[in-house]
């Protein structure tokens, strides 16, 4: 028989043999950590993803931005205006939570359809970035966490298009390397050449992914 944790989450979420929860701060390389997992067969559910499909034009989610916000949030064309959005929210706590409590529930509802929908023998990785800050991790039968140094998450921002006051800032906005740590049952660094982080995702899938889906399959 399962344990009694295995059941309830089989039973909440679905019969999936195993759930991972990847987490890391902005910057960390979750991306690439996830695309690692799901070339060795992990589905992966990509909340970031899922938060942009959930206010596309014409959704309810959309709806209830702008009815929060303002049609000042809205480009010429009727889509979501993420700048303009991020301009609002952004070192305004009030605003913030605002927004994520209309955004957040519906992420979750279209993650739970995702994973419920998944095969019986799959490993489903649920990428979130925001896992500790919602109180997710209980969720998952696994939690991965992605670090890298301050400095390479920076320059890899400032690349993507951002300020360096802005980096920070979103950093900042963040759950800290302590608390992701907190809740991890293993910590991947990233803060080195891809090829040693591909080694530590193929030690975390031998170790501590293949067995389990041997015993569970």
């Amino acid at each position: 028989m399962l344990p009694v944790r295995d059941r309830v989450l089989r039973a909440r979420y679905g019969p999936c043999v195993l759930r991972i929860g990847l987490t890391g701060g902005i910057g960390s390389g979750k991306s690439t950590v996830a695309a690692l997992l799901a070339a060795r067969g992990a589905l992966v559910v990509d909340s970031d993803a899922i938060a942009r499909e959930v206010v596309e034009p014409g959704t309810p989610g959309l709806a209830a931005v702008v009815d929060a916000f303002g049609p000042q949030v809205l480009t010429a064309g009727g889509a979501l205006d993420r700048a303009a959005l991020a301009s609002i929210v952004f070192g305004d706590p009030q605003a913030r939570a605002r927004l994520d409590g209309i955004v957040h529930p519906l992420v979750r509802a279209r993650a739970q359809e995702l994973v419920a929908a998944a095969p019986p023998d799959a490993v489903v990785v649920q990428d979130v970035p925001l896992l500790v800050e919602t109180g997710q991790a209980g969720r998952f039968d696994l939690v991965l966490v992605v670090e890298t140094d301050l400095q390479t998450r920076l320059a890899r921002l400032v690349r993507r298009g951002l300020s360096e006051d802005d980096a920070r800032a979103r950093i900042a906005a963040q759950a800290t390397d302590e608390q992701r740590r907190a809740v991890a049952d293993v910590v991947l660094d990233n803060s080195g050449a891809p090829e040693a982080l591909a080694g530590q995702v193929e030690d975390f899938w031998t170790e501590r992914v293949a067995p389990v889906v041997g015993e569970r399959g």
